[in-house]
């Protein structure tokens, strides 16, 4: 059974999927329903929302080994792919999601730190159902979850940091706001949270 993470919660990796070796990391959202009745005649009130997520590898020391995201879909070792870009929201499940072959991640790596922004500007004031979800991608078994559930009219949240520690790797559900338009930009934020 999945394990459905608050804010600044901590999970084991190694605890909880101990066999892990290929992590599917899966982000998704949905623009907010626009209601009214002219919007109800018109067909409209659901407008798209383009966010971008991406991982930040860190070493122990908080310096950038690599960062995976929409111009950069697999890291410098390949260890790590992205998706790709969705740029509406729709559709059930991960909008977007990012696979770490953590048997091939380089040994300096002590961090993947996750976050989601949103490239136009959009606001996540505009967004709903926005969540963060781990799965060990063998199995198919779901191990967490973190739902965000805070609005503002910030433009990026750093979601999880997902770091190393004696067992293995562990989880920490940080949704921290930020704002940004791309990973670059929430870097240092991203950094000061591990």
């Amino acid at each position: 059974m999945s394990i459905s993470l608050s804010k600044n919660q901590t999970v084991s990796l190694a605890k909880e999927a101990p066999s892990l070796t290929i992590l599917h990391i899966g982000l998704g959202w949905d623009p907010v329903k626009k209601g009214g009745f002219l919007s109800k005649l018109t067909g409209g009130g659901n407008d798209s929302i383009d966010l971008d997520a991406s991982v930040i590898i860190a070493d122990a020391n908080k310096g950038i080994i690599d960062e995976v995201w929409f111009r950069q879909l697999t890291s410098k070792d390949g260890s790590i792919k992205h998706s790709g870009d969705n740029l509406t929201g729709d559709g059930d499940g991960d909008d977007e999601y990012i696979r770490v072959d953590l048997t091939r991640l380089s040994k300096e790596a002590a961090h993947i730190i996750v976050t989601v922004n949103s490239f136009r500007g959009q606001t996540f004031n505009e967004v709903d159902n926005a969540f963060c979800r781990l799965v060990d991608e063998k199995t198919r078994k779901e191990i967490c979850k973190y739902e965000l559930r805070e609005k503002g009219s910030n433009t990026g949240f750093v979601m999880a940091a997902i770091s190393r520690d004696g067992n293995g790797w562990s989880v920490k559900a940080l949704g921290a706001p930020t704002s940004g338009r791309t990973v670059k930009d929430l870097a240092a934020p991203a950094l000061s949270l591990i």
